[in-house]
């Protein structure tokens, strides 16, 4: 029983491990470039829908 819970234990352990690597290998970098891209978009264009 012991070699069981060991074994979900690392199982449980790999998967958040990757999910991890996942977010700050793609998603991170991905959120940053967004919201750079958004705080260079040209203003005018969001003033001329207000009006």
């Amino acid at each position: 029983m012991a070699s069981l819970g060991l074994a979900f234990f690392l199982c449980v352990g790999l998967m958040a491990f990757w999910i991890l690597a996942f977010l700050m290998g793609f998603m991170v970098p991905y959120w940053v470039t967004i919201g750079a891209l958004h705080m260079l978009r040209p203003k005018r264009l969001s003033d001329e829908n207000k009006q």
